[in-house]
């Protein structure tokens, strides 16, 4: 008992990074110092000899709390609401795309959907202005967008997630009528995205229909 008092090892931390992240103890989204540390052999609280290097951890500047750098790659709810809206956006657009964009109430479901995901001032216009644009420089370009939303958005989903986000394609899909080829292509394809099984996303859709 009177050794360890006497002698042990002591961290001394040196910041290296800060940032915003998602504090699993807190709940929230918090500020963050990434630490590096030295691990040292002290005396009577002395450091004396160095004991090697510390792995790098990430310091909740809250609840001063310590976790492994891999929570990092968390987004934060602020950005995880950004990348949700990205995606539903992406959707939307590929749907008219493949709709031809010439219904009135497929425009109309498509805005309802992306005013509900967070924008809350798109319009028709901004909508097929957009569409139009993208589809000049790239024909393939709108697919692409909707593969790199969804690709970003997906690991940080669960099922319930990921599958309510295929029935906003589908409502967008449905609001002028039954789905078209293409829409059901197209809507398989952001099932595959999702990695929703085949059958998973078969039996989604025809419940939405």
């Amino acid at each position: 008992m009177v050794r360890s008092r006497v002698a042990g090892v002591r961290t001394a931390w040196r910041v290296i990074d800060d940032g915003d992240f998602f504090c699993a103890a807190c709940g929230g989204d918090r500020c963050y110092r990434r630490l590096a540390g030295r691990r040292r052999l002290t005396l009577l609280g002395v450091p004396v000899l160095p004991r090697g290097t510390a792995d790098p951890v990430v310091e909740c500047a809250s609840c001063r709390g310590h976790f492994p750098l891999e929570t990092l790659s968390r987004p934060t709810t602020t950005r995880l609401a950004a990348l949700l809206r990205d995606a539903v956006h992406a959707i939307a657009l590929a749907l008219l795309a493949a709709d031809g964009g010439s219904s009135a109430a497929a425009r109309r479901g498509a805005v309802a959907s992306v005013r509900a995901a967070g924008f809350a001032d798109c319009t028709e216009e901004r909508l097929l202005t957009l569409q139009a644009a993208m589809a000049c420089r790239q024909p393939a370009r709108l697919d692409e967008e909707m593969w790199e939303a969804l690709a970003s958005l997906t690991p940080h989903l669960s099922v319930p997630g990921r599958e309510n986000l295929l029935l906003h394609g589908a409502r967008v899909a449905l609001s002028d009528g039954p789905y078209n080829a293409a829409e059901h292509e197209l809507l398989s394809t952001i099932g595959e995205a999702l990695e929703l099984p085949v059958t998973d996303t078969e039996r989604l859709l025809a419940a939405q229909s």
